[in-house]
């Protein structure tokens, strides 16, 4: 990997951590998930304490509990999901620290329990950090963040990925492209580069699996945008900026591809110091409430939604229950968050207030160390 290694870096930019700050009144715990499901846990296999790469946990009926994981053999550097619609299939990137090319896995799931590796196609770029399934469930888009590039590789027969159809290499001092997914009307890709700090917007050809730029947007210098995710009515898009402790608010027309920042919301209290670094970015299915995690401080912010999407308002700095939260996700039922905390090695799991929105406090953990993700089958 580059100088500005995507796990190494931010300890160097700041000063050691803040203390956590006050978390928000304990959300009922009552209510519990209604089935049992299969949970996918990621990890860096490449960094010290060395994690697993990819760990298949349960949770069962009745409880929020993480258990009985076992590790998936021959997969490294696990860092992120996408599925099939069907199922059927699941993809990782395996980010290969230390080698000039990463690589994306794809595994049978027939079976969620037991996953089945069907082979690893290379990236074109190194250290794949994020991945999406194209709506078309033709391709699978990925970001390379060391090589500051996009690629894209065709679903075959079976499962398999082919040989990358296109690559769009960002460009500028240092690109650093950290995620790239679909809008919600299936028309654009968008790709968000921390080091640009850009969001840029690409038309998509699904007959010959090649993307057009077609907008790039540039945020303010030194914001370092790393994950965005729309509003359910698809009108507004909340981009989580890493180099800045602030949520980017975005109109989105899908019409015309048009992407326009229109407000920046601190994601910390007031008065806030120390290392303050946004990790994942989540909203509710409602669209009433947006969360991000806050490494540094370790909280999770609430986010209050309103002008249909437009406006949003801190409500609340909640504990997260570990050390640097990456990645943040909630359950189907929306009752219970999950958090993977990389330096602490844990995944911790906090109940979700149905009326209010606001997390409570951990109340549980997974020991899986340098943990990055969880994905629910």
């Amino acid at each position: 990997m580059t100088a500005l290694s995507r796990r190494t870096f931010i300890g160097a930019v700041g000063a050691a951590g803040a203390a956590a700050l006050v978390g928000t009144p304990l959300a009922s715990a009552a209510s519990r998930p209604r089935a049992a499901s299969t949970v996918y846990v990621g990890s860096y296999t490449n960094s010290a304490p060395a994690g697993h790469g990819l760990d298949v946990a349960q949770r069962a009926a009745g409880s929020p509990a993480l258990t009985q994981p076992h590790t998936v053999g021959k997969l490294t550097d696990v860092s992120w999901f996408d599925r099939t619609s069907d199922g059927r299939t699941l993809y990782v990137t395996n980010e290969n620290e230390g080698s000039a090319t990463g690589t994306v896995s794809a595994l049978d799931i027939s079976d969620p329990a037991n996953p089945k590796l069907l082979g690893a196609t290379s990236s074109k770029g190194g250290s794949p950090t994020h991945l999406s399934v194209h709506p078309s469930q033709k391709y699978v888009l990925a970001a390379n963040y060391d090589s500051g590039s996009v690629v894209v590789l065709p679903i075959k027969s079976g499962g398999k990925l082919g040989a990358a159809t296109d690559v769009q290499q960002h460009q500028g001092k240092e690109p650093h492209a950290h995620q790239v997914l679909t809008d919600p009307s299936g028309k654009w890709v968008l790709a968000v580069d921390l080091g640009t700090d850009s969001v840029y917007v690409y038309s998509f050809d699904t007959g010959n699996g090649k993307l057009k730029l077609h907008k790039q947007i540039t945020l303010p210098a030194g914001a370092g945008p790393r994950h965005l995710a729309f509003h359910p009515n698809g009108q507004f898009a909340y981009v989580a900026q890493e180099l800045r402790p602030e949520i980017t608010v975005a109109s989105w027309d899908a019409a015309t591809g048009a992407f326009k920042p229109i407000a920046v919301v601190p994601a910390v209290p007031a008065g806030s110091t120390g290392d303050l670094f946004p990790g994942e970015i989540a909203v509710s299915k409602d669209g009433k409430f947006v969360y991000a995690t806050v490494r540094g401080p370790n909280t999770i912010a609430t986010f209050t939604v309103a002008d249909g999407g437009a406006a949003l308002k801190l409500a609340s700095s909640a504990a997260c229950g570990g050390n640097w939260p990456r990645h943040l996700v909630l359950d189907a039922d929306e009752k219970w968050f999950y958090v993977s905390n990389q330096k602490s090695g844990t995944v911790t799991w906090l109940p979700r207030d149905p009326a209010t929105g606001l997390p409570g406090k951990s109340a549980g953990s997974l020991a899986v160390p340098n943990v990055n993700s969880v994905f629910f089958v």
